[in-house]
């Protein structure tokens, strides 16, 4: 069935109102008409409903909610991925797909080794597109929640953040050692609480050593994801499907 978001001024009783560019969507290529059903999520409280077209209208269309349904699709394990700038349209593959995977929010990340570089302008651009690109994922996934794509942070401000999280995860191709699967083990008996996790990915040309180092003073885990080199688009999706497998069970 198809899914909508809406904001919480949308409902009034047991009427929700749908108004902007998904109005076009559900008359002209969904062709939708009244008494068609309709799964509506309200962004503010994640609550779904399963909703009956009521009336279509130029701008907006009217749906009776029918009853609340509880959605399963979101994850207590809230994992944010630090993605340094890919070229191209890289990030929009990696955001696609971490929404589909269950990624609670993803930040691109000016790093040393980064060759795309952003101006003001383009980055408000970029941000719109891939929070669109979010929107459109999270609708196809069944999701409860629009991950949020926040603005491009750099490895300072990310350090900053290390703490907030219950694992700070960094995947680095020079570490040899320590896995993901091991700096998991210590939470994962730990899946009757919310668990954030934090993930940094760099670019095509890697993570520099100096930032590796800073990463580490700052409580970061560094890990190694194998013996094969994975593409910057391709680690996301990897580290992300492993999380799910390892804690959301």
């Amino acid at each position: 069935m198809p899914k909508f978001f809406i904001e919480n001024k949308n409902i009034t009783n047991n009427i929700i109102t749908i108004q902007g560019k998904d109005v076009n969507h559900i008359k002209n290529v969904l062709r939708k008409k009244s008494g068609d059903q309709l799964e509506i999520c309200n962004k503010t409280t994640q609550q779904d409903y399963i909703c009956e077209i009521d009336k279509l209208e130029e701008e907006k269309i009217t749906c009776k909610i029918l009853k609340k349904t509880e959605n399963n699709a979101e994850s207590k394990i809230k994992v944010t991925i630090y993605q340094g700038l890919p070229k191209s349209d890289k990030m929009e593959l990696v955001i696609q797909k971490s929404v589909e995977l269950g990624v609670y929010e993803i930040a691109p990340v000016e790093m040393k080794r980064c060759v795309v570089k952003l101006n003001e302008k383009d980055k408000n651009k970029k941000l719109e597109r891939w929070q669109k690109i979010s929107e459109v994922a999270s609708k196809q996934s069944g999701r409860s929640i629009i991950p949020k794509i926040n603005p491009v942070i750099k490895i300072s401000e990310i350090c900053e953040k290390c703490s907030q999280y219950d694992k700070f995860i960094v995947a680095y191709e020079n570490e040899e050692e320590t896995t993901l699967k091991q700096e998991l083990k210590d939470i994962k008996n730990e899946q009757d609480k919310e668990i954030k996790i934090g993930v940094l990915i760099g670019p095509e040309g890697g993570i520099d050593s100096t930032e590796i180092e800073y990463l580490q003073k700052n409580g970061a885990k560094i890990i190694t994801l194998g013996k094969r080199i994975l593409r910057t688009e391709t680690v996301a999706l990897n580290i992300l499907s492993i999380i799910m497998y390892e804690l959301d069970s």
